[in-house]
């Protein structure tokens, strides 16, 4: 599996994955406070700021991690230019790849085994319960560059043999491939005892 975090060390590694994991979740907020094209726009600028400051491999890491939102921001956008309505439709563009893009920094900064400390934490009220939501929220997070990758390389297999677009094409292979990982992760937890342990 791959790793989330990034291959150069910032100090934003060496602060506490709570208060990370505390001021997404007001940023993330205050976003939405926010209406107009400018505030919005300013913020998606800090944020690419925020990457470009660690270098300029910081910066490639982080926004390789981002490119796959844009089918998202570009819908997004035409959707609302075919409404008439253009301006709000930049502005929720700029509201999404911002906050996608601060959670992107913050996974980027902190070890996956510190933000499940967290979650473990918050969820101690659920009991025994909390151990099975801490490894789901751990294999949703692992397994999502992977499939990202699969998905990049049915594309890729699909392009290699043919000249039109992969499409609706590739969803059956990459659904087979999805069931297919967690058939094997299903066995491996199996095979150390199941949730039982957990």
């Amino acid at each position: 599996m791959i790793s989330l975090s990034s291959p150069v060390k910032t100090r934003a590694h060496s602060w506490p994955a709570g208060a990370k994991l505390m001021a997404l979740c007001v940023a993330t907020v205050a976003l939405f406070g926010l209406q107009h094209i400018v505030p919005l726009g300013l913020c998606f600028v800090a944020v690419l700021a925020l990457y470009a400051a660690p270098g300029p491999v910081f910066l490639r890491a982080g926004l390789a991690r981002l490119w796959g939102l844009w089918p998202f921001v570009a819908v997004l956008i035409l959707w609302h230019w075919a409404t008439g309505d253009l301006a709000q439709g930049v502005a929720l563009g700029f509201r999404m790849a911002t906050a996608v893009g601060l959670a992107n920094l913050v996974t980027m900064t902190t070890r996956l085994s510190d933000m499940m400390a967290v979650v473990m934490w918050l969820c101690t009220p659920l009991g025994r319960h909390r151990r099975a939501i801490g490894l789901a929220m751990a294999l949703v997070i692992r397994f999502t560059p992977i499939f990202v990758l699969k998905g990049q390389g049915l594309a890729l297999a699909w392009r290699a043999r043919s000249a039109r677009r992969p499409g609706w094409r590739v969803i059956v292979p990459f659904m087979a491939l999805a069931l297919d990982d967690a058939d094997h992760v299903a066995e491996a937890l199996r095979a150390r005892g199941g949730l039982g342990n957990l």
